[in-house]
């Protein structure tokens, strides 16, 4: 898989471009692919809240249904950002929303959540890892045929 290019207005851009003490860049590239393969999917799935008047839910305004509303290419998106946020957990999975789903910045981000500064961008980092593994673009550390190979109890 050829490297992708990153959107210029994610905030992932940004990160992904930056060098770490190391002189490596900060985000590696399955990392930053994850977190744009989130945002695709968030996006085609019609998951950005709308913030303009619906007339659909109004008489003579069409169907009421939602999700019947939806293609099943939207829904398919939906189950598969569903996946990945159940994949990363709870404590992740909010950092990841925000940055990456909705764009906002990492400084942004922990004044909203009164957190220190820099812990979201390392908050992002270890969730863009996860859901790296999640979708298959990495691999864990040892991970040999994906078997456990089993533990025993000291004999002696």
């Amino acid at each position: 898989m050829g490297a992708r290019k990153i959107d210029d207005e994610s905030p992932l851009a940004r990160l992904a471009t930056r060098k770490g003490a190391d002189g490596q860049a900060w985000l590696s590239g399955p990392e930053a692919e994850a977190g744009e393969r989130l945002r695709r999917d968030w996006t085609r799935g019609a998951m950005i809240p709308s913030v303009t008047q619906r007339w659909d839910g109004l008489p003579g305004g069409g169907s009421r249904n939602g999700e019947a509303d939806l293609s099943d290419a939207a829904l398919d998106c939906r189950r598969r950002v569903q996946a990945a946020l159940q994949a990363v957990g709870p404590e992740l999975s909010g950092v990841l929303i925000d940055i990456c789903c909705f764009l906002k910045g990492t400084e942004q981000v922990e004044r909203e959540r009164q957190w220190p500064v820099r812990s979201a961008k390392l908050l992002l980092k270890a969730g863009l890892g996860a859901l790296a593994r999640h979708y298959g673009l990495v691999h864990q550390a040892g991970e040999g045929s994906g078997r456990l190979r089993g533990w025993k109890a000291g004999s002696g």
